[in-house]
């Protein structure tokens, strides 16, 4: 292969990547706002549960009028409305709004499946799982004279303290550089050699 050729596969390597990772990005936001509202429902609705709750608390033993009818000192009636007030401007204090949403908040799974085609994901998620389980913090090699660490077994030590997404993109980055970004030809040399 010379050199024009190997520049061309390689350039071919990086737009397939980049597209993928643009159809990857408007999946990531489009599940961020469905995560988004699911918790302002979810927040909405227990809100609206606990204000029903006080309520029918409130009726089923009486009103602070009622009750101070029945014989609460006044002292005992203003520390009542205090404490209904409390309870009142707690209950009625919007709550803050769901975060954006993280991307490590995704399963390495998940990631590897919205970040490329069906084909390369399938090898790739095969790959991983016979290297470490999706464990990020595998160490393998231990009799051999580097250890390997992380969801990819990559040899850089530094691999170890990064989240599981970041070990996938590490991993997929040294697939990028070793296997021209074929995931399955990684995984191909898996099958032969039994690492990749």
């Amino acid at each position: 292969m010379n050199h024009i050729q190997l520049l061309a596969s390689f350039a071919t390597a990086r737009c397939r990547r980049f597209t993928q990772f643009l159809i990857f990005n408007s999946k990531v936001k489009a599940f961020t706002q469905q995560i988004n509202s699911y918790a302002h429902l979810w927040i909405s609705r227990v809100q609206h549960a606990i204000n029903a709750r006080v309520i029918h608390m409130l009726d089923s033993h009486g009103t602070l009028q009622a009750r101070a009818h029945q014989g609460l000192t006044p002292s005992r009636l203003s520390v009542a409305r205090g404490v209904a007030a409390a309870i009142g401007i707690s209950l009625f204090i919007p709550m803050a709004h769901a975060s954006s949403g993280s991307i490590d908040a995704i399963k390495p799974k998940d990631f590897i499946r919205m970040s490329m085609d069906q084909r390369e994901a399938i090898c790739l998620i095969k790959l991983y799982g016979k290297e470490s389980a999706f464990n990020p913090y595998a160490i393998g090699n231990l009799s051999g004279k580097y250890h390997t660490y992380g969801i990819p077994q990559l040899k850089n030590a530094l691999i170890y303290d990064k989240s599981p997404i970041e070990q996938v993109r590490y991993g997929i980055k040294y697939i990028d550089h070793r296997y021209d970004g074929d995931t399955c030809k990684a995984w191909t040399h898996w099958l032969r050699k039994g690492w990749h």
